[in-house]
């Protein structure tokens, strides 16, 4: 009976989620807002992993707030949600906290929606793994270092060591692209 029920509920969220065609504001790096169709988006993702928490943003002002405070002004906590057991803290925007829903990072988290572009940082453990592909970002989350990388020792802005995650699909290439991007983003 209770894989029947688990079954039922599937087919229907994926019935809601194929007709779903609802306009979905995601936020770029900038403050710059773009609509997007439910289901693809343009993410900017910050995590990071500080006692014991998990620490999500989409904005990068509110990353800053974080990493200059210690805190957020507004957040959205789950306990125990993270793959081993880590409290997921999904810092928000003011208007965040007054729409409760269609909030990018959570939505990515929560498998509803995938990202056309892709960019992440992870700071974990003095380190800063940079990705464009959310799913080695999953991997590296879920089993503490990557497969496959290029490391700068000292590339970070305050002297940290960099990990630019690559994949089976680009491990024999420099990641200039995402390089770039990186020290764009961190100058």
């Amino acid at each position: 009976m209770r894989h029947i029920t688990g079954f039922v509920f599937v087919l229907l969220w994926a019935g809601v989620m194929a007709g779903c065609a609802v306009p979905v504001e995601t936020h770029a790096e900038s403050t710059k807002t773009v609509k997007q169709p439910l289901g693809r988006a343009d993410l900017t993702i910050y995590e990071v992993h500080h006692d014991g928490r998990i620490h999500v943003f989409y904005d990068k002002s509110v990353f800053n707030e974080f990493m200059s405070l210690g805190e957020t002004s507004f957040r959205l906590t789950r306990i125990g949600a993270g793959p081993h057991g880590e409290t997921m803290v999904f810092g928000l925007t003011k208007k965040d906290k007054k729409m409760k829903k269609d909030i990018p990072a959570i939505d990515l988290y929560d498998g509803k929606i995938k990202a056309d572009y892709f960019y992440a940082e992870m700071h974990k453990h003095g380190r800063i793994y940079v990705f464009n592909s959310f799913e080695d970002m999953q991997t590296v989350r879920d089993f503490g270092h990557p497969n496959f990388m290029f490391t700068e020792i000292g590339g970070g802005p305050k002297g940290e060591t960099v990990v630019f995650v690559l994949n089976k699909s680009n491990k024999k290439k420099k990641p200039d692209a995402l390089i770039g991007d990186f020290k764009r983003r961190n100058s």
